[in-house]
């Protein structure tokens, strides 16, 4: 078969998404990953140091979890009631309790700064990548004890599982895609990634075996989750860190921090075309999609004004920090 891909951006004719609500939450700090509970109809947002929980039905904070330092990222296990967070700046996971957010325990990790974290209900056991030290710390997800430190070739960023004993990262200093095998908590292959560069979001087609990877050289890069042969690669906003994949639309989302949401299509499991990069807001660089409705959310925050020639991050405006709701039209 002969891989193809289409590359066309749609901007002429009418969106098929609109921002439907900004779900504003305030504080001061930045962000990073977000989380969608979808029995629960709630999503958790990492916030400076701590997890702020939106009620998806009413749009409004439903609760915090506090002293969670340096979050990064939320992994719901909601067999086990639970959730796991990982806390980057003291090297731990807080443990909590889905139906009171109560922090049930603080599992020290045997890594520096864990970043992406995940569930994988396959095994029940709950990963951390840890950026500072380029390894993962594997918990039991029943007893909440570290049971294997996996070592790997560099930094890793987002990670993916197929709930059938594959768990997929990727390694952002390499240009690499890792896979370990949840059977034997050992690396099984690490895949090129060209000619995509500084890969951070990762998302998964579990049907058709595809992953998508979002780059630091805009572009999306499409793998054969079971070869890791590079199908295609598609043309992305700046800035992007994040990226989600609707098996009911057969759509990737790509969050630019640029203030773009790239919308790729999958036509077929080897032809793609990007749809239409749709306006969100500076500085909405990660997503989650809730696949029971359709819904996407980007984190964001409004800036000041910076000067021209200027360099670095603008200054956030205090309490402006929200969640942007985007749906489709119809």
């Amino acid at each position: 078969m002969v891989c193809s891909s289409v590359a066309v951006f749609a901007q002429a004719g009418k969106s098929e998404y609109k921002i439907t609500n900004k779900i504003q939450l305030g504080g001061a700090g930045g962000w990073d990953y977000l989380s969608v509970d979808e029995p629960a109809g709630r999503l958790y947002v990492s916030h400076a140091s701590q997890v702020m929980v939106v009620d998806l039905k009413k749009g409004a904070l439903a609760g915090t979890i506090a002293d969670t330092k340096g979050v990064h990222g939320i992994a719901v296990a909601a067999d086990l009631g639970k959730g796991f967070i990982s806390c980057g700046r003291d090297s731990s996971v807080a443990v909590f309790d889905l139906k009171t957010l109560a922090v049930t325990n603080r599992v020290k990790i045997t890594g520096k700064n864990p970043d992406a974290i995940l569930y994988d209900p396959y095994k029940k056991i709950v990963f951390t990548f840890n950026g500072g030290s380029a390894n993962t710390t594997v918990l039991d997800a029943k007893t909440e004890k570290v049971i294997a430190t996996i070592p790997l070739t560099g930094k890793p960023e987002f990670s993916q599982s197929d709930g059938k004993g594959k768990v997929y990262v990727n390694i952002e200093t390499k240009a690499t895609l890792t896979v370990i095998n949840t059977n034997t908590l050992k690396v099984e292959n690490d895949w090129s990634i060209a000619p995509g560069e500084e890969a951070s979001g990762l998302a998964l087609d579990n049907v058709n075996h595809r992953l998508f990877m979002v780059c630091g050289n805009k572009l999306m890069v499409v793998m054969d989750a079971l070869t890791g042969k590079v199908i295609t690669s598609l043309p992305i906003g700046n800035g992007c860190d994040g990226v989600a994949f609707d098996p009911g639309t057969k759509r990737a989302f790509s969050s630019n921090g640029d203030g773009t949401m790239t919308v790729v299509q999958e036509l077929t499991p080897d032809t793609f075309k990007v749809v239409e990069n749709v306006p969100t807001q500076t500085g909405a660089r990660t997503i989650a999609c809730d696949k029971s409705t359709h819904a996407l959310y980007l984190p964001s925050a409004q800036y000041e004004p910076q000067a021209a020639g200027a360099t670095g991050r603008p200054k956030m405006i205090a309490d402006s920090f929200m969640v942007i709701e985007i749906k489709p039209v119809n």
